[in-house]
């Protein structure tokens, strides 16, 4: 039978795509409706919507947000329908929740067409039998440390989602020495360009700011040691602290005032902390740990962005707005 004309999804071939937003009665984002199905992590079902492999009633998707009525609205994944009624209610001990250690050359995906090394492959043998997990945030393939891995979708969007503000850190090895002047600027910020934001500014969309341009800050900065050596150069080591990043912020941050970033390894997400996993490692986190992870994602805990409130705006989980800190840039991607 064509998809056409599944008798399930009859009355709604005619329906409209909702790109209200504010959620129209009874509707959920179509994002979240995809990764409850199981199909990927609500970012890389965020990222197929935008390539156009989503059909809401028979229409292409490419704008978010977007709204659909499970199990009443036809959703379809490269023309494939997806169930989206037959979500089963997980209790929290039916989640999966790994932290690796990324290795350089590794790439922060759950698979890779070219054939690449992915983390999903560092835990691999650890998953059950057609169990699958996502990564929570990235890093660039050039950095290393600590990655998030699971296939509760509900606390990677929290952890990852500006708005919760959670704390990232990262060790970083530059060469150069950092004066006063050069501490001074990165705390109080430079404008990166955000390809998300001239793309909104080309395509006639609103929220971009300063014409594609953010402004990009370290919350925290220290210099943890300094080395001299004549032959090449001083060394330095920072210990910095964002609660949400651009694309390769700490990187572009770091070369507009003039330091080549040698070495980037993260060493916590909120509570959760690296230590001494060795690369390539991973490990299934403890229940204190999820724990702890959930308390920050909250909004309330310890690891959060205190100058955040997430119930300040609550209708943005609905509206898609958010509420940003001077200087945020948006998603989670500072190495």
């Amino acid at each position: 039978m064509p998809q056409s004309d599944d008798p399930r999804f009859r009355d709604t071939r005619r329906a409209p795509v909702r790109h209200a937003p504010v959620a129209p009665e009874g509707a959920i984002r179509l994002q979240k409706v995809l990764a409850d199905a199981g199909i990927a992590s609500r970012r890389d079902c965020e990222l197929a919507i935008r390539a156009g492999r989503i059909r809401v009633n028979g229409r292409t998707v490419h704008e978010l947000p977007c709204w659909v009525r499970p199990g009443k609205d036809l959703v379809e994944f490269d023309r494939q329908i997806v169930d989206t009624a037959r979500r089963v209610r997980r209790t929290a001990d039916d989640y999966l929740y790994f932290a690796a250690n990324k290795p350089k050359g590794v790439i922060s995906t759950a698979r890779d067409p070219e054939g690449r090394a992915h983390v999903v492959g560092l835990v691999a043998g650890r998953l059950p039998r057609e169990k699958r997990v996502y990564p929570v945030g990235r890093l660039d393939a050039d950095s290393t440390g600590l990655v998030l891995l699971t296939d509760d979708g509900d606390l990677a969007y929290r952890l990852t989602h500006p708005r919760f503000g959670i704390a990232k850190q990262y060790r970083v090895t530059v060469q150069g020495a950092l004066g006063a002047e050069t501490l001074d600027t990165l705390r109080r910020g430079v404008f990166l360009a955000d390809p998300r934001a001239i793309a909104s500014t080309k395509s006639g969309q609103p929220g971009s700011q300063r014409g594609g341009w953010r402004r990009a800050a370290v919350d925290e900065l220290r210099v943890l040691k300094t080395q001299k050596n004549r032959r090449t150069g001083d060394l330095s080591l920072l210990a910095m602290t964002l609660h949400e990043g651009q694309n390769r912020e700490i990187r572009r941050l770091l070369a507009r005032v003039g330091l080549k970033v040698l070495k980037l390894e993260r060493v916590s997400i909120g509570p959760l902390k690296l230590g001494g996993l060795k690369p390539g490692a991973s490990r299934a986190l403890t229940t204190a740990e999820v724990l702890a992870l959930r308390q920050a994602a909250s909004g309330f805990g310890p690891h959060s962005d205190p100058r955040r409130d997430p119930q300040a705006n609550r209708s943005g989980e609905t509206s898609g707005r958010v509420r940003p800190r001077t200087g945020a840039g948006q998603g989670e991607r500072g190495g």
